[in-house]
């Protein structure tokens, strides 16, 4: 297990990603000044964002069903911790954008190489109201439609 978001694992069976970015910001406001440089006041975190690409090769990895459950994720809005499979708690993220390429086409339109970039967005850990539900990971669990 590479990571897991929520109830989704990040794994070389599902979405296996070769790069993580992260950017973080800190708020610092400018009060303007007669003749100085803006006094500068620290307001706190600012935006946690971490980005994951990769490249799925659905013979040998995951494929599209993967990439469509983290859309639903998303549909959702809901907001599901993200876990380094070596124990690092990132915390609580959202799901800001999901992008797709296939390329090398089968007869049957389908891709041997779909290229994934998954944009993720930090929210406040004491956002309980925005937490995930079980039921709905659970329900598609039961359907079949984790992998």
């Amino acid at each position: 297990m590479m990571m897991t978001y929520g109830m989704f694992v990040f794994a070389l069976g599902t979405a296996p990603y070769q790069e993580l970015q992260r950017q973080s910001a800190w708020r610092h406001e400018g009060q303007g000044r007669v003749g100085h440089r803006p006094a500068r006041q620290y307001l706190g975190p600012g935006d946690d964002t971490i980005t994951l690409t990769g490249t799925l090769l659905p013979h040998f990895t995951g494929g599209q069903q993967n990439l469509d459950q983290l859309r639903q994720m998303a549909n959702e809005g809901a907001a599901w911790p993200l876990i380094e499979g070596n124990g690092t708690f990132y915390g609580l993220y959202v799901i800001e954008s999901l992008s797709e390429a296939k390329s090398h086409q089968m007869r049957d339109g389908s891709a041997q190489r779909i290229g994934f970039s998954l944009t993720l967005q930090r929210v406040d850990d004491d956002r309980a109201d925005l937490l995930g539900s079980l039921n709905g990971a659970l329900a598609r669990a039961a359907t079949g439609l984790l992998a």
